[in-house]
């Protein structure tokens, strides 16, 4: 099946010409544009004219951590973020897809898998936007606006949540009181027995929701199985500024 890529600009932040160099060819030979940043501050500096749909980032930059880079871009834009590192490291994929990294991808790389997972992260972008932009699920006191990604709980405190977040959310409210596998919550991405990025984006999205993460109320594990999303949740089109109810 053909993908609809042509013409997305991917930022590509890595100080290695070499590697640059070939992930630049990899991507154009699938119809993105690309934008070769060699350092953290590079990449910032362009972000204030340009807005990727994707940053792909090495840990190793030269003037910063490239976690630190990717917390930036995640304050700066709602683009996509792909780590692409040597850094095999338990620890730093951990922190990376805890901080907002939307997947963590080791070097040396096949080509084609790093196309199939930008795709990827793209693709569930997309489903995320395609919502309609009035579209707000509410649960026990809750709201979640399916499309700008914001999350407001009963006492009034705003969360916009990222991407995979919200991704994760969107699952769960659309199937609220069954249980979920963990290929069914990470959409099109392939899941290993040992992949933990599903487990970390439950954490994240716990801590938001839960007055006790340890102890959750709304997204319970059933061991064995996958996660249940315990809530009745109810849909509504608000009423845009300024139109008059019927």
């Amino acid at each position: 099946m053909k993908e609809n890529d042509s013409g997305k600009l991917i930022a590509i932040v890595e100080d290695d010409p070499d590697v640059a160099r070939i992930i630049e060819q990899v991507l154009a030979d699938f119809g993105f544009r690309t934008l070769w940043c060699r350092s953290g501050g590079d990449l910032l500096r362009r972000l204030r004219n340009l807005a990727p749909a994707l940053c792909i980032i090495d840990l190793g930059l030269p003037d910063m951590d490239g976690i630190e880079a990717m917390q930036r871009v995640r304050a700066q834009t709602a683009c996509g973020i792909m780590i692409l590192t040597g850094r095999a490291h338990v620890s730093d994929r951990v922190m990376g897809l805890e901080l907002g990294a939307d997947d963590y991808m080791l070097k040396p790389f096949e080509p084609r898998e790093l196309v199939a997972r930008v795709r990827s992260i793209l693709r569930r972008r997309e489903s995320v936007s395609d919502d309609p932009p009035s579209q707000t699920a509410t649960f026990a006191g809750w709201r979640f606006n399916l499309g700008n990604n914001t999350l407001t709980g009963p006492a009034g405190d705003e969360h916009l949540l990222s991407t995979a977040e919200a991704e994760l959310l969107k699952v769960f409210v659309r199937h609220p009181n069954r249980i979920l596998q963990r290929e069914k919550l990470m959409g099109t991405r392939d899941v290993s027995p040992s992949d933990r990025a599903i487990d970390v984006r439950i954490s994240r999205l716990r801590r938001k929701l839960e007055p006790d993460a340890q102890s959750p109320s709304f997204i319970k594990t059933v061991y064995g199985a996958g996660y249940l999303f315990l809530a009745a949740v109810d849909w509504s089109d608000e009423p845009k500024t300024g139109d008059t109810p019927a």
